[in-house]
């Protein structure tokens, strides 16, 4: 097997639909992506924690465990991209996937190109290169964001994040003092233009305030600006 074949990213596909899965898995690989499929939400679990793929497509409905239940499990122990498949119409589904670390999501019937478009973004984004005039560790009072090891520490105290917050807060840390618009955060972190009704930003934020030690009702470190957008705070907090 050549190098090049061997650095294909590795994706496993959890869907009991057998024939949608094997459907995905075609387009996916004649795209240039090794694609294992799962059909059982008990067995996934321990694929995936033993596998360690590059990403995962993760359908919500499955039997044995659903995708929340899978999301929940594994997150502690794998730290590579989730892709929720939403069958639903409505939000919930969408909103709990993420609070479990979800890094995002397509409703189905997701349209392969779509997906393609969604997997690769997410694979970038952790496969992404440093540029050279970005420090890559950041300090604000006892708050350390280190985006050598990906890591963020709290007074010492490692804090554990899913890679989707920790993208985020590199993003709005990186860029403190400026107000980032949700439409510039959608562009810079999923490729993709903002709708105007997706709230997986803000739920986002709402779980990385209190990680950082912010108040959540009164936050001083990362500030909702009206109409506008989210501000992280450069100066010393002070206290």
């Amino acid at each position: 097997m050549s190098q090049q074949e061997e650095r294909l990213p590795r994706i496993l596909i959890v869907e009991d639909d057998e024939r949608l899965a094997s459907l995905t898995q075609e387009y996916l690989i004649r795209n240039g992506l090794q694609v294992a499929i799962e059909t059982d939400g008990n067995r996934a679990i321990r694929r995936i924690l033993s596998e360690q793929p590059d990403l995962v497509v993760l359908d919500v409905m499955l039997p044995g465990s659903d995708g929340l239940t899978i999301c929940r499990e594994v997150r502690p122990h794998y730290h590579h991209p989730i892709l929720m498949l939403t069958a639903r119409t409505d939000d919930m589904d969408q909103v709990l996937g993420l609070e479990m670390g979800a890094d995002d999501y397509v409703a189905k019937p997701a349209q392969p190109r779509v997906l393609l478009a969604r997997i690769r973004a997410l694979l970038r984004r952790t496969d992404k290169v440093i540029e050279e005039d970005t420090p890559q560790r950041l300090e604000f009072d006892d708050l350390v964001i280190d985006n050598g090891g990906r890591s963020v520490t709290l007074g010492d105290e490692l804090v554990e994040f899913t890679s989707a917050e920790y993208d985020l807060l590199w993003l709005l840390a990186s860029n403190a003092g400026r107000i980032l618009s949700r439409e510039d955060i959608f562009e810079r972190l999923r490729g993709i233009e903002y709708d105007g009704q997706d709230r997986s930003i803000d739920v986002r934020i709402s779980r990385i305030r209190p990680k950082i030690g912010d108040d959540p009702e009164n936050p001083k470190r990362i500030k909702t600006v009206r109409s506008k957008g989210y501000l992280f705070v450069k100066e010393s907090l002070g206290g």
